[in-house]
């Protein structure tokens, strides 16, 4: 199977095998209607101090949820958070992301699309799928602050926002019945695990992180409250994910 790649036109073509073309899954509040994608620092705020859970200040974080704010380059920090890399070559840097769901590459896809990224996808083995984009200057001053030599590290102001986590949800986040969800991290980020965690508790979704032992390695989210948080802050389902895959409001 090849790969697909970008027409003239810079939109990026899904797996057509693997599940049809659907309605974009961008969502349009805050965004101006035809404009083109931001790629400057998110404009989403400081990190959230997550308050404990039924204070009402934590009404707040609805703020920093997936409509708050245009799509923006800024937002594919919550990819390294979960299993993406980013390289560097020269002056630019590519993102890149496996995933094991074909409605995970078209979401993925539509998301990089929306903020003027080409992207391109190939099966791998264990009938996964390579999301990754091509190596663009946009992308430098994500991999500089993430890379420490070749090492993957979040930077030390490094947050979660509703953006962030809809694109990680998009790529690793898998539910587990009856009242947790499940966040994937990459295998190989260890020294990043730690931080990650400390970001979802800011964000009010303190986790357990689960060793690969134990089927991660990934946080467990735990709890109705929690959840009902995480789909608050991630909005509605993009059109290409399962009803079950995504968190809703309970």
């Amino acid at each position: 199977m090849s790969l697909s790649g970008l027409g003239d036109t810079g939109k990026a073509q899904p797996p057509p095998a693997l599940f049809p073309a659907p309605e974009s899954d961008t969502p349009t509040s805050g965004r101006r209607r035809g404009g083109a994608p931001r790629n400057g620092p998110s404009q989403q705020g400081s990190p959230v101090n997550g308050p404990a859970p039924g204070d009402d200040a934590g009404r707040q974080l609805v703020f920093f949820g997936a409509d708050a704010a245009e799509p923006a380059v800024a937002d594919l920090a919550g990819l390294l958070a979960g299993p993406a890399e980013v390289v560097r070559m020269g002056g630019t840097a590519r993102l890149s992301v496996r995933v094991d769901a074909a409605w995970r590459v078209h979401v993925l896809v539509a998301e990089l699309a929306s903020r003027g990224l080409a992207a391109s996808w190939e099966p791998v083995e264990g009938e996964r799928h390579a999301v990754r984009t091509s190596y663009t200057r946009v992308l430098k001053p994500l991999a500089a602050a993430w890379l420490h030599g070749p090492t993957k590290r979040p930077p030390t102001a490094f947050h979660l926002t509703g953006r962030r986590l809809r694109l990680w949800l998009a790529a690793a986040g898998t539910p587990e019945p009856p009242d947790c969800y499940l966040l994937g991290l990459g295998p190989d980020d260890q020294e990043c695990w730690e931080s990650i965690g400390d970001a979802l508790a800011a964000a009010g979704l303190a986790g357990t992180l689960l060793g690969p032992a134990e089927g991660g390695p990934a946080y467990r989210i735990t709890g109705r409250r929690r959840l009902a948080r995480l789909a608050e802050l991630v909005g509605g389902p993009p059109p290409a994910a399962p009803a079950d895959a995504w968190p809703t409001r309970q």
